[in-house]
Formats: C-alpha cells, structure tokens, sequence
C-alpha cells in the first residue's frame, strides 16, 4: 500500500514582470520591503530607548549601501568560479545585484561599517544603536528570504516530505530553458521537489526575532549584546540548515565555507554576550557626550557629559516683593537706637542694639508718596539700657565724632547707624541736643 502526496508548495511561476522597458523583480522588492520595515521599526525602538526621532534613517543611508555592497562582495568571493572561472556567468554578472547573491555576513560586515560612519556623523554610539535596530534587521533578512523563493533558489536535497517544494523548468523569450533562469516562466515541468531551505532559514529568522523581543523586555540588556544575540542566534541557525543546501558553494577541505563562516562568528559573537557590560545604557548614555539631546532634560547625567566650566542649574524661589523696612529710631537721652531691615526671605540686619519701639514702613509700589513717619510717643519712664560687651563700648567711644557729654545715667551709643539728629520732643519740652 503507497500513500500518494496530493500537493506539494509550488514554486511561483516567475520572478520577474516587465512593466514596458522596466522589469520589476520580487528579489529587488523583498530586499526594500525589508530594509523599510527595518528602518521603521527601529526608529521607534531607538526613540523608546531615548534617541531622537529620524537618526535611525540618518544612519541607514550609510548602511544600507555599505550593506548591500558587502554581501554582494561576499558572495562573489565565496563563488568565485562561477563569475570567473568555468561557470555559467560571465564577470560582468558580479556586478548584477538584481540578479540575487547577497552573502549575509558581508552584509553584516560592511554594514556595520556603514552604520559606524554615520553613527559616529550623528554623535550616536554603536552599541546601543545596534541593540534598537537588530530585531528589525532580522525580520528584513526574514523578508529577503521571500525573493529566494521567487528566483528558485537556496533550496536543498530532494525530499518527499509534505512540505516539499516543486521546483520548474523555466524559459525565456529565445527558448532558453532552465529551472535556475530568474528572467524566465515557468512551463508546467516539475524538475524536482526539493527541501526549502529558504523557508526553514524564515521561519528560524521569525523565531529568533521573538526570542529577542521577549529578552530585551524581560531583561533590558545593552552595551551591544542584544546585537550580539541577533548574530548568535542567527549563526546558530544558519549552520544547521547550510548543512542541508546543495546549491554551489565554495568548499574549504570539503566543507562548504558558510559552516566555518556560521561556526567562528557565532564563537565570537557568544564571546561578546559574556564579556560585554550587564544592564542598559541610560538615555544619556546612547550619545557621544555634547551630541545628545539637551542635557539638562536628561534625569540621569553621565559623569563627563556636562562640561566642566558650565554653570550648574539651580532651581531659586523668587522673592515676593513686598518687603517691610524698620526705619531708625530716635529716642532722648538714655535711650538707644536700631536700624532694622526685614525681607519676606527672613534675612535680618541689625546695625544696633535694639529699641523697645519700633517703626515699620511697608513698601509701596512706585508712584506713591512715601508715608510721614510719626514722632515716637515718649514714655515717662526712661528706657532701660541693654548692656555691651566693653568691646563695643570701646570702639563706640573711639568712632565718637562729637564730644557731646550724655546726661546722667545714660550711655553715647555712636555704633547705631546711621547717624541722626533727633527732633525736638514737644511732648516733654525737651531742648535740640546732638546725641
């Protein structure tokens, strides 16, 4: 008894559409859906982590060309003989981009390289960068992988399996036929039904994307290392399913290229993860120092980031105006006298000793008349006198300008200031006196 397999996952019929002069191919297309959902995805991570809106496409205008120009090095350098030895194309198809044969970790490669100069352009750091960016980078490498399936490529062994995929015989317009010719259409011929290989590395790249999503919530990691998960995790993969492919490769003592490739990066990159600072960056930490958002609004300033000669903020209550002035007071004989200043911040100055009287004035605003001050009633007992340490008696009598005798029982206060002639007391009579 045989079981028949009713359906297999079928190849498209083409991979290509001329639109008049201009042919429009589902590679190409894959490859910039790609890079803009990168690109939109990572600007909101970047500005979730304190970035500034737009930098994440400041940036990419210098990896994405990097980036495409290094996988297509790559890939050239690591199928050398097809382009330049007894294969099938000639070394102007190198140059061919459109065609497919972008190698990954020539991407990555030149990529960051791209990514560094205009990082280091935009006053960014490359580490935080890559760990906001490497989610949507993978889920762009997801979506490339759609333009393999439309080219008919990076496929494996037959199989039988369910899930196998119908690869067909292809033409073009001077009847040209084969299953590998990208320009061509599909005739109805199964030539084989292969392993996708294509769609395992998807489905792996999805996967992956997740895990780091969930890792960067969970754990809120920096420095690079979410970076270094992505490529890790990446690496892990693709080494499993190299081990499937039978497309042409190089091969270094029998084994294809891309397993050494897989195997030190994902050494390396594991290394990195250890070694690499625990933690997140700070907003302010993201930027070089002076190229950040305003410093002042960042709640956790970097040691280094504030120039040394800037002034240091601080925050001031302001003063109310309305301020309350003690004016000096004139006593007679035996009396002493108090120049008092009161402010509304509680600062007090005393310029003497103080009297039993006071007279407080309350300031106006500008324009109206000061009021009169009104004679100090004169109490019929005399004031008694508060006592002074013989050092200020001393320079009271040293700083003594008039040589004025005091009535009995009272002493020459000459350290109150500033200096009045009393007024007559009408009150009691009393007579014009320099004091």
């Amino acid at each position: 008894m045989s079981t028949e397999v009713l359906a297999y996952i079928p190849s498209p019929s083409q991979g290509v559409w001329n639109l008049g002069p201009f042919p429009l191919r589902a590679y190409a297309l894959c490859i910039i859906v790609g890079i803009v959902v990168a690109i939109f995805w990572g600007n909101r991570r970047w500005v979730a982590r304190g970035g500034r809106d737009g930098e994440v496409l400041d940036v990419a205008i210098w990896a994405v060309p990097f980036g495409l120009i290094g996988g297509r090095i790559y890939h050239v350098a690591t199928d050398w003989s097809t382009y330049f030895g007894d294969g099938p194309k000639s070394p102007m198809d190198a140059l061919k981009i459109w065609d497919g044969g972008l190698g990954i970790w020539g991407a990555v490669a030149f990529g960051a390289l791209g990514a560094w100069i205009g990082a280091r352009r935009a006053g960014i750091k490359l580490p935080p960068f890559g760990d906001a960016i490497a989610p949507g980078i993978l889920l762009a490498q997801a979506i490339g992988r759609l333009g393999n399936y439309f080219n008919q490529e990076l496929y494996g062994d037959r199989t039988d399996l369910p899930w196998g995929l119908e690869i067909f015989e292809r033409s073009d317009s001077s009847g040209f036929t084969s299953p590998g010719l990208i320009d061509g259409k599909s005739t109805g011929v199964v030539y084989a039904v292969v392993q996708p290989t294509f769609l395992y590395e998807l489905l792996w790249n999805v996967l992956v994307v997740l895990a780091l999503v969930y890792i960067d919530r969970r754990f809120r990691i920096g420095h690079g290392r979410l970076f270094a998960l992505y490529v890790a995790g990446y690496c892990l993969g693709r080494f499993v399913i190299e081990t499937l492919r039978t497309d042409t490769a190089t091969l270094l003592w029998g084994i294809r290229i891309n397993l050494f490739t897989a195997a030190i990066v994902f050494a390396c990159a594991a290394i990195y993860v250890v070694i690499a600072p625990k933690g997140r960056e700070t907003p302010a930490e993201i930027y070089h120092p002076g190229s950040g958002p305003d410093p002042a609004l960042s709640e956790d300033p970097v040691d280094g980031f504030f120039e040394d000669e800037a002034p240091v903020a601080t925050k001031t209550k302001p003063a109310k105006a309305a301020t309350q002035t003690v004016e000096p007071e004139t006593k007679l004989a035996g009396t002493s006298t108090e120049t008092e200043t009161r402010t509304d911040t509680g600062t007090k100055t005393d310029t003497g000793v103080k009297t039993e009287t006071e007279t407080k004035t309350e300031a106006k605003p500008a324009g109206a008349k000061p009021a009169e001050a009104k004679p100090a009633a004169t109490e019929d007992k005399p004031a008694a006198t508060e006592a002074k340490p013989a050092a200020t008696e001393a320079k009271a009598a040293e700083s003594a300008d008039v040589d004025t005798e005091a009535p009995a029982g009272s002493k020459l206060d000459s350290a109150a200031k500033p200096y009045r002639k009393p007024k007559p007391d009408t009150a009691t009579g009393g007579d014009d006196q320099s004091v």
